[in-house]
């Protein structure tokens, strides 16, 4: 039986749930997604924070003496919030930051669109990849294990009991930066490794025959070589989605240690 029950109390408990809950949502893979409506996202968050209001046991009332220690406790929930789904959005990161490399590497990197999850202009390869990941999480179910983070969240860090350890969330945060090199150029090296061995063959050949442009028909040949690459290495996408959601896992628990 499902008993719902009005006061001041319970309504700033319920405010507190949904600052974390909209902040996470704000930022989150797929679910903060900039081509997802914000009325989507504000219903979404209202319902979710309706759920886990449920769920979540209140261990003590709110205590504040003024509006601005309130102001204090409604910031650290949603940076609590904001900093969660930061660590779970790492995906996103890594495939944009791969996709450049490769546009670089095969000659698309001046070919950019407009990528409306995004809302920035964003190269071809990028933005493909993006889409595959987000499909992969869909797929895998990783959207329910990020839900499931984020209700957990609140047994190790309750409401106002947020403890910010600025060490350890920097050293995630350089591990964050560290991973993105890694398993970006994991993503990247295919491509750079076929387009270092084209790069010596074309300048064995400047040599051998210097009548003819190599620059006009390298340009071409590294594109439909990129493009046979990406088309080969296509099956080889569910590892790497399976590094980047093992990767989101340990960057999410990482961030949730930093704040208890």
């Amino acid at each position: 039986m499902i008993n719902y029950e009005f006061s001041l109390y319970t309504f700033e408990y319920f405010l507190m749930i949904l600052v974390r809950v909209a902040s996470f949502v704000y930022i989150a893979p797929f679910f903060g997604m900039n081509n997802t409506p914000n009325r989507v996202k504000v219903g979404f968050s209202a319902c979710l924070a309706i759920i886990l209001y449920q769920v979540v046991d209140p261990k003590e009332t709110l205590v504040y003496s003024g509006v601005i220690e309130f102001a204090i406790i409604v910031l650290k929930e949603g940076i609590t919030g904001l900093l969660i789904g930061f660590a779970a959005n790492i995906c996103n990161s890594i495939v944009v930051f791969s996709g450049k490399v490769i546009d670089m590497e095969i000659g698309l990197a001046m070919a950019n669109m407009f990528d409306p999850t995004t809302k920035t202009q964003s190269g071809l390869t990028g933005t493909m990849y993006n889409y595959f990941i987000m499909m992969l999480l869909i797929v895998t179910n990783m959207h329910h294990y990020i839900l499931r983070a984020l209700a957990d969240t609140y047994q190790v860090i309750p409401i106002n009991d947020t403890v910010f350890d600025w060490t350890h969330l920097m050293g995630t945060m350089t591990m964050f930066m560290t991973d993105i090199m890694v398993i970006g150029f994991r993503i990247v090296l295919p491509v750079f490794a076929c387009n270092m061995i084209l790069s010596c063959i074309l300048g064995i050949m400047a040599k051998v025959a210097p009548q003819m442009n190599m620059f006009a028909v390298g340009m071409q040949i590294k594109i439909l070589m990129g493009l046979g690459i990406m088309f080969l290495t296509i099956v080889l996408l569910p590892d790497i989605a399976g590094f980047i959601f093992d990767e989101m896992k340990r960057m999410i628990v990482s961030m949730i240690e930093g704040m208890y």
